[in-house]
């Protein structure tokens, strides 16, 4: 198995079941995400802090019980690993939240760092969801 696809593998085996701490320790501290879209919570976040304080922890407050998403699919090729996940969460007004994502990481490095993630979903779905970012 490519080295990246298992360190995505073992990422969201971890992210099903809630625990975000190995995506925290593979990103590289001058990763890039993007949130594809036109929503408040489309964007591009530079940078790790900025991915935590600016997307993840508004977004981790949302939710109950932390962020889950589970891979039904992960292809990879080369330095790219593409994701095909379902979220499984619900927010702290007791909404489900459990969208449907298309995650496609770049990593890089020995050990593999992910520099970039562009994550695809159903934006629609976010902003009823989660409401505004702030």
């Amino acid at each position: 198995m490519n080295a990246n696809k298992a360190v995505v593998k073992d990422i969201f085996a971890e992210l099903a079941v809630g625990n975000s701490r190995p995506l925290l320790e593979h990103m590289a501290d001058d990763c890039r995400w993007r949130v594809i879209g036109s929503t408040p919570w489309s964007g591009q976040f530079h940078g790790k802090t900025a991915i935590l304080k600016q997307l993840l922890r508004p977004l981790t407050a949302r939710l109950r019980d932390g962020y889950r998403a589970a891979a039904s699919r992960i292809i990879a090729e080369g330095e790219i690993v593409v994701v095909e996940a379902r979220g499984n969460n619900r927010t702290t007004s007791g909404r489900h939240y459990n969208n449907e994502y298309c995650f496609v990481i770049h990593l890089s490095g020995d050990p593999p760092l992910i520099r970039e993630i562009r994550a695809y979903a159903d934006t629609e779905l976010i902003t009823a969801a989660l409401g505004a970012l702030e």
